[in-house]
């Protein structure tokens, strides 16, 4: 298994491919850093930063711009306005990128020919295939009470997705759209999935609601499981989540 850790982004991105060796990263590790230079917030010059300061208009961007913001106003929608690009007050698609970005340099993977791999970044995971013959991956859910601890850890044959949100690491900086607030009641919200991209920003949508409004949602959406660890340290996930967990 090769493993491989990459920084971009603004954070980490940890790659473990079966069958593969360095130089077959290449594409997906380029594909990391041009995503990197058209879209983080933290770059004055790049496309997403100039189009915020109406500098550029969409047109000029690149034209991955305005794809990842009409997947942003998609996921807008399915989640009644809880996830939004200026949730922070001015554009910023973050919240769907980084997903995306994991999600994307999977794709690359599988497309060179490596089925079998696992794309982390920021504590999200994508994986594809399986880390050996029969065997499921493995995901530790971080205990945002107990660092360094794990909550719980979710097994699954890819493709299978994993994203999480809340205050542990970073503080309330997840606002509720509708009233400009942070929510309350829960540490952290851990959403399992097919695909990184949309279940990441699922994931902050689903935050956001607030713990209780969050299960009920996500217990109506196909294919999602949640589990919510609420401020007094109470585990609450949804109908399916069990059949996840990995044995005690």
């Amino acid at each position: 298994m090769l493993r491989h850790a990459e920084p971009a982004m603004g954070t980490v991105f940890s790659f473990a491919v079966r069958d593969a060796a360095p130089a077959d990263l290449a594409p997906a590790l380029a594909e990391l850093h041009r995503l990197d230079r058209i879209f983080s917030t933290y770059r004055p010059q790049s496309d997403i930063s100039r189009l915020a300061r109406g500098e550029l208009t969409g047109a000029q961007c690149d034209p991955l711009v305005a794809e990842a913001l009409d997947h942003c106003a998609v996921v807008e929608r399915e989640t009644d306005g809880y996830f939004s690009v200026y949730a922070g007050g001015s554009l910023d698609p973050s919240g769907w990128v980084k997903g995306w970005a994991i999600e994307r340099a999977s794709r690359l993977l599988t497309a060179a020919g490596f089925p079998h791999h696992s794309v982390t970044g920021g504590g999200d995971v994508q994986t594809a295939g399986e880390p050996a013959p029969g065997r499921p991956w493995r995901i530790g859910v971080a205990d945002p009470a107990a660092p360094g601890e794990l909550a719980a850890v979710v097994e699954g044959h890819g493709p299978f997705a994993v994203a999480g949100s809340g205050t542990a690491e970073r503080g309330p900086h997840i606002t509720d759209p509708h009233t400009g607030r942070p929510p309350v009641g829960a540490l952290s919200l851990t959403l399992t999935g097919r695909h990184i991209a949309l279940t990441d920003a699922l994931a902050t949508a689903a935050f956001a609601m607030g713990p209780a409004a969050a299960l009920h949602w996500a217990e109506k959406r196909p294919g999602i499981e949640a589990l919510v660890i609420l401020t007094d340290g109470t585990r609450l996930g949804t109908s399916g989540l069990g059949a996840l967990l990995a044995p005690a």
